[in-house]
C-alpha cells in the first residue's frame, strides 16, 4: 500500500497504533512482542526502511 501524502501516512500511522493498543490489551506480552515483531517486518518490507534500526531499537525512543 502506497501512501499519496502526508496525512495519509499520519491517519495510517495512528490506525496502526489504535490497533497496537488494542492488541497490547488484549494479547498475552509474548503474543504482543511477536505481533510487534510482525509490524515491524512489514514496515521494512513495505518502505524498504530497516524500521528498527531507523527507530533505534532497544532504546526508550519508541
Amino acid at each position: 500500500m502506497l501512501l499519496s501524502d502526508a496525512d495519509d501516512v499520519l491517519t495510517a500511522a495512528e490506525s496502526l497504533g489504535a490497533a497496537l493498543a488494542d492488541a497490547k490489551a488484549e494479547r498475552s506480552r509474548e503474543d504482543f512482542e511477536a505481533l510487534l515483531d510482525d509490524c515491524t517486518e512489514t514496515i521494512t518490507a513495505a518502505t524498504g526502511v530497516d524500521y528498527g534500526d531507523a527507530c533505534d531499537a532497544g532504546s526508550d525512543c519508541c
